[in-house]
């Protein structure tokens, strides 16, 4: 029935959309959003206040994007708060590039990016730019997938105080306050501050989160000259998730989470450790100096600063103490005691920074954007054991391994648009060198990754756009590289960067009342770093190098206004994901499973959005979203399938005046017909699975005194 209510929504071609329609035209324009709407790329550009904030009630941003064009995502605690994950086009989250106003806000090592440290930066946020494929040149990781750009509002030109309120299932609620100053010193000085909290016990078992941010921006604007300092970051405790669990878990108890298990001598389950958890602290500064020379150039320059520091906490049973660098406990001259009871932590404490410059120019027929970035990261890396059994030979706490790692990137691009008649010609031209180090200065048999790698990449890209009438057909072309991440080189250190070639033909036209857009893509792999399927010590999922790959595909979206009362937004994206000539090793040596789907990659992913103001202020909106079969690994077997399915959410919004006070209630029904599926999994030689989240509610109130 579900299925039947989804394909029918889907047969009306003239119904899909998307949030880059016509709409998008009047979102505020920020620095590079201007040019960017003008390059044959593939993008969108949300709205956050139109298109997100009747969701934004705790819910992660990955989350908030699910109903973008080809995004999937998923959550471990299974209901969105806390650590949550993207994909775009079957890339994962450290493929993906992600900004804050053009600043790098992936991990250096990981290249992930995670939201959970900055929790409600969708609050402070105006317009999110996600560019699918290699994209143009940008300021962080090499885009692999897609880059998302966020961009963060400016303080109000009125005094203001704000404050958003929600609760829901799984005893989730969020609070958040926010205040502006409105125009100080006859206009040249505006600021705004937000802290929030978060809160949730999640749908996993014991997978609570408790979150909190903040955010401050100061703007000077004086003449041609514009300065803006901001600070954000936050603060986070989640009970960890991310081990997955077992086909008959899934099937009999879907919320059971193995973290922190404690076994008694004979390995039966006696209880769990309360402190599994996941512990973190960020803090991000950025100061942006804007100089506008003439009504042809200006300059953009911003200064940055990252500190990251926090640890996770595990209980480890019956551990040999050698592995940690322990001595033995001798007891009695004699008996000679070599493994216990551990609690150990994890640690890091990192420092990114660096600076990022472009150079804006419109002269005549041309459009020019010149780019240059520098930045380093340093980060420690160790380990300590706090506490355990049969460990009175010990000075607690104990450091069993430290190591530290450095990475110097420096890039620099170049970008024009030339006009001529109907076409309008592209080029983009970037150099970008990595130098990255890690040395270890006290090891053990469970960390020490030590290497010296250096990486040069040139990534040439062009396009077109010809113009017919209300419409623009666009073809491009773009090549990338990009290194290896700190895990994938623990593991392996010979293992390459990989290299795309992205082909992206596309074609969008308002129609007044209907906008259309739909785009071929064909990206060409050499050495794809895809995913394995297997984790890591802290749940993050490893890459292998798979010699030559392709995702190619067909994305349809578009947005219908059918009256005053009723519009629908919708998108499809059908793919192929393969590796060619996939190779695994047997027992009986290297075996050829020829053509396999890449893991985590679905083939059909299709979102349906009906909305209805039955009266004036009230909006209701019907989300539905189906996703096709995906495999957990790359061997592409029954056994590692990943079922395809199908959700629904409703959201309901009322916002009215009393005085000059804005009031909203929001209510929001996700996964309204229960349903049981999951989204992402792990290969332990069996499948595992990540539940998630079956029928729940987030309800709010928002207040806004100005």
């Amino acid at each position: 029935m579900k299925g039947f209510i989804f394909l029918g929504l889907c047969i009306s071609p003239f119904y899909f959309a998307q949030q880059v329609g016509q709409d998008s035209i009047k979102t505020q324009e920020i620095s590079g959003v201007k040019l960017l709407r003008k390059l044959p790329v593939t993008k969108e550009i949300i709205n956050v206040k139109r298109d997100l904030d009747n969701r934004n009630l705790g819910q992660d941003l990955p989350i908030l994007l699910k109903n973008q064009t080809s995004v999937e995502t998923t959550s471990d605690a299974g209901n969105g708060v806390g650590y949550t994950g993207l994909k775009i086009r079957g890339v994962d989250g450290t493929r993906i590039n992600i900004m804050l106003n053009g600043v790098p806000f992936n991990d250096s090592e990981s290249q992930g990016a995670f939201f959970v440290n900055t929790p409600d930066i969708t609050s402070s946020a105006s317009n999110i730019v996600i560019q699918r494929g290699v994209g143009t040149s940008s300021n962080g990781v090499a885009s692999f997938g897609a880059s998302v750009n966020i961009l963060t509002q400016e303080p109000s030109e009125k005094s203001y105080f704000s404050t958003q309120n929600s609760v829901g299932s799984f005893n989730t609620h969020k609070h958040s306050f926010e205040v502006g100053t409105g125009s100080l010193l006859n206009g040249k000085l505006s600021m705004m501050a937000r802290y929030s909290i978060i809160k949730s016990d999640g749908y996993i078992d014991r997978a609570f989160s408790d979150l909190s941010s903040y955010n401050f921006t100061a703007v000077y604007k004086n003449g041609n000259t514009k300065l803006k300092f901001m600070t954000f970051g936050g603060k986070e405790k989640t009970y960890q998730a991310w081990n997955g669990i077992s086909k008959e878990q899934y099937e009999t108890n879907p919320t059971y989470n193995s973290s922190g298990e404690i076994y008694d001598a004979n390995g039966n389950i006696v209880g769990y450790y309360n402190n599994e958890t996941d512990n973190y602290k960020q803090q991000h500064y950025h100061l942006l100096w804007e100089q506008r020379f003439n009504d042809q150039w200006n300059l953009n320059t911003t200064l940055h600063y990252t500190k990251g520091q926090g640890y996770y906490d595990n209980y480890k049973s019956d551990q040999k103490f050698s592995k940690y660098g322990l001595p033995a406990l001798i007891v009695n001259d004699s008996i000679r005691i070599e493994r216990g009871d551990l609690i150990r932590q994890k640690w890091m404490d990192n420092h990114f920074y660096g600076v990022v410059s472009e150079l804006n120019g419109q002269l005549e027929r041309w459009n020019l954007n010149f780019g240059v970035v520098a930045n380093q990261y340093y980060g420690d890396h160790f380990g300590r054991i706090t506490s355990g059994s049969n460990l009175q030979q010990v000075i607690l706490p104990f450091e069993y391994y430290r190591n530290h790692a450095i990475k110097n990137e420096v890039s620099g691009y170049a970008k024009a648009l030339y006009k001529i008649d109907n076409f309008e010609v592209f080029g983009d031209l970037q150099l970008r060198h990595i130098d990255y180090k890690s040395k270890v200065d006290q090891a053990s048999l469970e960390e020490a990754p030590e290497f010296s790698k250096k990486y040069s990449f040139f990534n040439p890209k062009v396009g077109v756009n010809y113009h017919l009438g209300a419409g623009v057909l666009y073809l491009s072309y773009a090549n990338a590289h990009r290194e290896p991440v700190r895990s994938d080189l623990k593991e392996n250190n010979e293992i390459r960067p990989e290299q795309l070639h992205d082909f992206e033909l596309g074609y969008h036209h308002n129609f007044g009342d209907l906008y259309l857009s739909a785009n071929l893509y064909y990206m060409l792999y050499r050495d794809q770093l895809v995913l394995t399927g297997a984790l890591n010590d802290v749940g993050a999922h490893l890459h292998q190098n798979v010699g030559k790959s392709y995702r190619r595909g067909l994305e349809i979206s578009a947005k219908y206004r059918l009256n005053e009362k009723w519009n629908a937004l919708a998108n499809l994206a059908f793919s192929q994901n393969k590796n060619k000539d996939y190779k695994i090793e047997t027992a009986n040596g290297t075996e050829s499973l020829g053509n396999t789907t890449i893991a985590f990659s679905p083939n059909f992913i299709g979102n349906f959005t009906l909305n209805y103001l039955p009266v004036k202020n009230l909006e209701l909106s019907w989300s539905h979203k189906a996703v096709g079969k995906q495999y957990i690994n790359n061997t592409q077997t029954e056994e590692f399938k990943l079922k395809p399915y199908y959700l629904s959410d409703f959201v309901a919004t009322y916002k009215t005046q009393w005085g000059k006070t804005d009031i909203g209630l929001h209510l929001m029904v996700n996964n309204i017909f229960n349903t049981r599926y999951t989204n992402y999994g792990a290969d332990y030689g069996v499948p595992y699975y990540y539940a998630q989240a079956r029928a729940n509610f987030l309800a709010g109130v928002s207040l806004r005194f100005n």
